[in-house]
């Protein structure tokens, strides 16, 4: 089994994500701003996340995600707008909190608990159409 990654390599895969999904290239310099971070946190966790062969970096080049690293991304980034949609549309919270509890939330929650979630938005949305 392979070892999972922590809440702050999760986040920098899914900022990563985001910005390849819009077709930009990301820089290091945008990781930082997004998350507010140095840039030398950046650099370090980048070159975790290479060393666990879910993207490509080279310190002045570009960052290059893997096939591995777009599944772990694509991962995060269902359970975070699953959690935000849960939590705006079906419980009425803002968008920026909705945003921000999916966000601490999508790390640690179970599969089994997040799957149960899955099938009773699916279902709620389904029922109020």
């Amino acid at each position: 089994m392979k070892e999972k990654l922590t809440s702050s390599l999760e986040d920098y895969l899914e900022v990563i994500c985001n910005y390849i999904d819009k077709n930009k290239i990301v820089r290091a310099i945008d990781i930082s701003k997004e998350l507010n971070v140095s840039r030398a946190s950046v650099t370090e966790a980048l070159k975790k996340l290479a060393n666990k062969k879910l993207l490509i970096y080279d310190r002045y080049g570009s960052i290059i995600m893997t096939e591995e690293g777009f599944k772990e991304a694509r991962n995060v980034v269902a359970r975070h707008t699953t959690l935000q949609k849960f939590f705006e549309e079906i419980i009425g919270l803002d968008k920026t909190e909705a945003s921000q509890n999916a966000c601490r939330i999508e790390h640690v929650i179970s599969e089994q608990a997040f799957n149960k979630i899955v099938e009773f938005v699916e279902k709620y949305l389904q029922d109020n159409k």
